[in-house]
């Protein structure tokens, strides 16, 4: 029975550990900083997360019924959440300690992603929408649109001509952006996430051939 239920669920079992070990270490090991220096820190900072979306997209949803999964892991998730996360922002907040509390914030957004995704699967979500979704919502988490967001919702005029603190920018264009090239790397990524959701599985598969330079 246990190598039956090791070879059903090896990806989530591989993914799962692959993930936690990731966000440990990144958590455990590497200064909480809110700048990222370099597009490969980016990169590797990201690699828990997505091993977090497969991990989730491939769980037994028959098991997970079996065990009642959504009653008992939904609550743990929330817990998480408001018991750690809330907490933690709250008293970095009340000191003045922007930077944790902004390290917090970050770390907060792909373990709601990841919560919500979980809900979606135990609910009866297909693997393939998860992993859509998964894509999506961290290409927007990237996009910079929490930034602009920022800028409108407290008024802030004019719109800085230099975003010097939008540093997972700064990695990928090698400066700071100015305005204009902040609203084009959030337009990217925008487009990219709609992409992620909407273009079918079919024009992807026909595209692999091309991609593999087997096409006509």
């Amino acid at each position: 029975m246990l190598v039956t239920f090791l070879r059903t669920n090896a990806v989530t079992l591989l993914a799962g550990a692959l993930a936690v070990a990731g966000a440990a270490y990144i958590w455990l090991a590497l200064p909480h900083e809110r700048h990222i220096t370099s597009a490969g820190l980016l990169l590797f900072k990201l690699l828990p997360f997505a091993a977090g979306v497969v991990a989730v997209a491939w769980v037994d949803q028959d098991l997970a019924r079996r065990l009642r999964m959504p009653l008992w892991l939904m609550p743990l998730c929330f817990l998480g959440f408001f018991c750690y996360f809330v907490p933690k922002i709250l008293r970095f907040a009340n000191q003045g300690d922007f930077a944790n509390a902004y390290y917090h914030m970050l770390t907060l957004v792909p373990f709601i992603i990841l919560t919500m995704l979980l809900s979606f699967r135990l609910g009866g979500g297909a693997s393939g929408v998860v992993v859509r979704l998964g894509t999506a919502l961290i290409l927007l988490q990237l996009s910079g649109l929490e930034d602009l967001a920022f800028l409108l919702l407290h008024d802030v005029r004019p719109i800085p001509e230099v975003w010097t603190w939008a540093s997972h920018m700064t990695v990928f264009l090698g400066h700071p952006p100015s305005r204009a090239e902040a609203y084009a790397f959030i337009t990217v990524h925008v487009v990219l996430a709609i992409a992620a959701l909407t273009v079918p599985t079919s024009a992807l598969r026909r595209a692999r051939p091309v991609a593999d330079g087997s096409g006509a």
